[in-house]
């Protein structure tokens, strides 16, 4: 009962992240926002992640350990997006429209807010993966109140610096769930190879 329900809280999340990231992407390069972008980008990176969980559900500890390697790799690409954009701005700091921008941050945090609790009771059941969504899920919820904090600092500033700065943030953050879910993969990947070394009665 407890696989059945996770794979549809995976599938669900993957669906609403691979939704939102169309909204979030057109709006972030309308307005030409760093943090929106990287965000969007991340949207794409969960959806992904969970249609690779909802894959790996039935497989041995030692094959989800391997699964969780490749995905805290995974976890990285947002943050390497962050950078290129930023490096953009950073040529041209043109600040980004505010209003679409806290709109935009705002639905996302709603978006991610659900994910999150819809995963938050299976975080410890699948070892590496179910830990890899729901520190997606959670980081992602963070960066949303960030960003809806960067457009109302937008527009009392004028500033493209505020949004380059959330964007660098969110860059840290996927570099540490990277960290979190690589170091899960291999205490499950020790586990199982313990376990197959044990002597059978």
């Amino acid at each position: 009962m407890t696989e059945r329900g996770l794979a549809r809280a995976v599938l669900w999340v993957a669906l609403l992240n691979l939704a939102y990231f169309g909204v979030e992407f057109a709006v972030a390069r309308r307005i030409g926002s760093v943090s929106l972008f990287a965000d969007s980008i991340d949207f794409l990176e969960d959806a992904t992640v969970n249609l690779l969980i909802l894959v790996a559900l039935g497989w041995s500890a030692r094959r989800r350990s391997l699964v969780g390697i490749a995905l805290a790799a995974i976890l990285l690409a947002p943050g390497l997006a962050t950078l290129w954009t930023a490096w953009g701005k950073l040529v041209s700091p043109i600040p980004p429209a505010a209003l679409p921008l806290t709109l935009a941050g705002a639905g996302a945090l709603a978006v991610n807010l659900v994910c999150a609790a819809m995963l938050a009771r299976f975080r410890h059941a699948g070892g590496s993966l179910t830990r890899a969504a729901f520190l997606s899920a959670r980081n992602d919820a963070i960066a949303n109140v960030a960003i809806i904090g960067t457009g109302f600092a937008t527009r009392f500033t004028l500033s493209a610096w505020p949004d380059l700065a959330v964007g660098l943030g969110i860059f840290l953050m996927n570099l540490d769930a990277a960290r979190e879910v690589y170091e899960a993969a291999r205490e499950e990947q020790t586990s199982a190879s313990a376990t197959e070394l044990e002597p059978r009665a």
